[in-house]
């Protein structure tokens, strides 16, 4: 599979969408330094609310295949400034989380990240699970299994 660095503000679900890719139980956990994982690297938030530790996380761009810039529905507003991906030296999708939340605006979050630059866009909701193979299918090469695909062989029985 193709390797994601998931970067956002703090809240915006980056830890809470890796265990979902990751088919772990969603558990809580605030992200404390840049986590690498076989196919994901999961940044602090406040690498991307920081001046001076967002310049960090384009070198993370560079251990990556795509960059996944994630904004939650519930925001009032975004880190992300217009065309901010031309700057970027991978390829950039926009992943819109809590797309069930009562406070959603999902619409508002697609506007600003496709003004950021992203063309493709995921809605995700990752407690329920809703978006989460659309983005595993997306980082998916030739040749790879997903786990949901795997056939288990029954023992043949020699009687």
């Amino acid at each position: 599979m193709r390797k994601i660095a998931l970067m956002g503000r703090s809240e915006a679900g980056k830890t809470t969408l890796t265990q979902a890719l990751k088919g772990e139980k969603i558990a809580y956990h605030k992200t404390q330094y840049v986590n690498h994982f076989d196919v994901i690297i999961d940044t602090p938030g406040e690498y991307a609310q920081t001046k001076w530790l967002g310049h960090a996380l384009a070198m993370f761009t560079y251990e990556a295949d795509v960059v996944g810039l994630l904004l939650s529905s519930t925001e009032p507003f975004t880190l992300f400034p217009p065309g901010c991906t031309a700057a970027c030296n991978r390829e950039v999708v926009g992943i819109v989380t809590k797309i069930h939340h009562p406070y959603a605006n999902v619409r508002r979050a697609e506007g600003w990240l496709r003004l950021a630059g992203c063309r493709k866009i995921f809605f995700v909701d990752s407690k329920t699970g809703e978006g989460v193979t659309d983005i595993l299918e997306y980082l998916r090469e030739p040749g790879d299994v997903m786990p949901w695909e795997r056939v288990i062989s029954k023992p043949v029985n020699p009687t």
